[in-house]
């Protein structure tokens, strides 16, 4: 790679970082402890990570569970939660908080299908505005050292690395949008397995009265 180059393909990795960390807080119907990354709570006057205060488990697949290291954080943690956008209202016992994650509805489900697509068309304009700042540059390399057929090549390869970029936010939102159809599949063969075990129980307590 060109070391003029250089530049563009870091910030398209920082878009990319950034794609990830976002559609790590999209919840899919299970426990995700990203959900939690960009919240922070008053640490002795300086905001810190909720990770950085405290244990965060997922002790069942619907449940968070957060344990601070001292136990004059849980409110602190609690109002950072009530106060964000997660949509769940924590549980405090007095030692733990826990969030349980419902399960998603249908509705529910196409919204995050819409909201994973749309995050992957920002990052691909972030992309792409970063390639065109990049031929800005290069056009006005005309008239130096640098010849035409180096400006054309410096272009070119502008372009496949945008190509490239593109293609991991692609196949990062397609990845996503499967996160979301195991969710739904699983959620269909918990009904399913509680729906047989009702259908059996029935069955054994008929044969138990013949």
């Amino acid at each position: 790679m060109n070391e003029k180059n250089k530049i563009y393909d870091d910030k398209m990795t920082k878009t990319i970082n950034n794609l990830d960390g976002e559609l790590a807080t999209i919840r899919a119907g299970r426990a995700n402890p990203h959900v939690l990354d960009k919240l922070a709570v008053d640490y002795y006057g300086t905001p810190t990570p909720i990770q950085q205060v405290a244990n965060v488990s997922v002790p069942e697949a619907r449940m968070i569970q957060i344990q601070p290291w001292e136990k004059s954080m849980l409110k602190a943690i609690e109002k950072a939660i009530l106060t964000s956008d997660i949509g769940i209202n924590p549980t405090n016992d007095g030692t733990s908080i826990r969030l349980v994650f419902p399960e998603l509805t249908e509705d529910r489900r196409k919204e995050l299908a819409k909201e994973v697509k749309k995050k992957g068309e920002e990052a691909k304009v972030a992309v792409r505005n970063v390639r065109r700042d990049g031929n800005v540059a290069f056009k006005k390399l005309k008239g130096t050292e640098i010849s035409e057929d180096e400006i054309k090549d410096l272009e070119d390869e502008l372009q496949k690395i945008t190509d490239k970029y593109v293609a991991k936010i692609d196949k990062m939102v397609e990845a996503k949008s499967k996160e979301n159809s195991r969710a739904e599949l699983s959620d269909c063969n918990v009904e399913k397995l509680f729906t047989d075990y009702l259908y059996a129980d029935k069955f054994l307590r008929t044969w138990r009265l013949i």
